[in-house]
């Protein structure tokens, strides 16, 4: 089977990267696999890329390329829709290059993996393929005029794929997509190439884009706390993004200097939790929480904000992590507090941590995968018949008041 996976933009760094390369790796032991790159600023991606997966780029923005004063570069995406977040990054030639590629692709299953990508999966993808919308963000985070759009798009697709199951709540109860599943699978996190730690290492570790949803800002303000009563441990953030500054002010009003520390990129990140006890996230939302499960997966127990959608449905509360109310710096604070205090049953989470990851090994995800598939196949005609009879229906109720008058 062929299978291509459609992504934003493969030669950078984020978990909608990282988790389609995982799953791209494992499905390629059973399938021939592509990866199609709508943007390319780089040389060769920053995530290392199993040799039996094929990069495609499609437009290529690095200075020195042709593409980059293609006088359709310069003009506004005209399919791509203006309520997505990356709007800005995308022109008349991101829509035309999808349209081509589309068109003269092979493939027996298309997966879009951002909103906007999925409308040109919608626009463009061949019926013949089983084309399927990942949802790496959530139903809410989208603003009401996208979510509009893509419940106008979404309808002519197979299935939509949430990490969670809580979002795949969401969409079933406020998208309606007649013909179309929808269900969670989440996110695959590989078993990391180091050995589990021990617990013994006195630092807290955090992990992510440097913004303000990450409330690493509140992770700071509770490490103070925990430094004043702990002077021995000491806490490392890894990520970069536009809250830097703020966050580093915030360490030295703090006077946190050589205790909390701001340590920009590291990749694998599995190479930094190895050398961290703890790992935090006060995050205000999540989607699914990616550092989450690979903190898991190197035996580090993780206290997380029990915010939406993700954390929960990877945590058990006091078995292999720690869940704290969300804005709750106490909370925070106190659950630092007794996993510092207590190593063994720091030890204990951690082992229990790293037996509870294991059912996100990207292996078995993709033979979820596989059967997705299967069904969707087996099941193309009852749901196309669905989708018609759906369609009739509301063209009849446009109708009716028209022919009461």
């Amino acid at each position: 089977m062929k299978i291509t996976f459609l992504i934003h933009n493969v030669y950078g760094i984020g978990g909608t990267i990282r988790t389609t390369l995982n799953l791209a790796g494992a499905l390629a032991d059973r399938h021939e696999v592509t990866v199609v790159s709508l943007l390319r600023h780089r040389a060769r991606p920053r995530f290392a890329v199993d040799p039996r997966v094929t990069v495609v780029p499609l437009v290529d923005i690095r200075a020195e390329a042709a593409d980059a004063t293609d006088p359709l570069h310069r003009q506004p995406a005209e399919v791509f829709p203006a309520a997505e977040g990356r709007y800005k990054q995308y022109s008349r030639l991101t829509d035309r290059r999808a349209e081509e590629y589309l068109r003269d692709c092979d493939a027996d299953v298309v997966i879009g993996t951002r909103p906007g990508i999925n409308v040109y999966l919608s626009r463009f993808g061949s019926p013949r393929a089983l084309r399927i919308a990942q949802e790496h963000l959530t139903h809410d985070t989208h603003n009401k005029k996208l979510r509009a759009q893509l419940a106008r798009h979404y309808r002519a697709l197979d299935a939509v794929v949430t990490t969670t199951e809580a979002d795949a709540t969401v969409y079933r109860a406020r998208m309606r997509l007649p013909g179309v599943r929808i269900l969670a699978i989440p996110n695959g996190v590989p078993e990391p190439d180091v050995a589990p730690v021990d617990g013994t290492a006195k630092v807290i570790a955090a992990a992510g884009r440097l913004v303000r949803a990450k409330r690493f800002d509140l992770l700071i303000e509770a490490f103070s706390t925990v430094a004043a009563k702990h002077p021995d441990w000491s806490l490392r953030l890894y990520g970069t993004g536009a809250d830097r500054e703020r966050l580093q002010r915030l360490i030295d009003d703090q006077d946190l200097g050589g205790r909390a520390t701001l340590m920009g990129v590291v990749s694998p990140i599995e190479t930094a939790f190895t050398q961290a006890s703890i790992v935090a996230s006060a995050s205000d939302a999540e989607s699914f929480g990616m550092t989450i499960v690979e903190a898991m997966r190197c035996g580090v127990p993780v206290v997380a904000t029990d915010c939406p959608l993700g954390p929960a449905e990877i945590i058990e509360d006091g078995v292999d992590g720690l869940l704290v109310p969300m804005n709750d710096e106490h909370a925070l604070v106190a659950a630092l507090l007794d996993l510092i205090a207590d190593p063994a049953n720091r030890r204990r989470m951690g082992e229990a941590a790293l037996a509870s990851a294991r059912r996100f090994d990207p292996a078995a995800l993709s033979l979820t995968y596989d059967e997705l598939f299967t069904g969707l196949a087996a099941t193309r005609r009852a749901r196309a018949w669905q989708r018609g009879r759906a369609a009739w229906r509301a063209r009849a109720g446009r109708a009716l008041p028209g022919l009461r008058r």
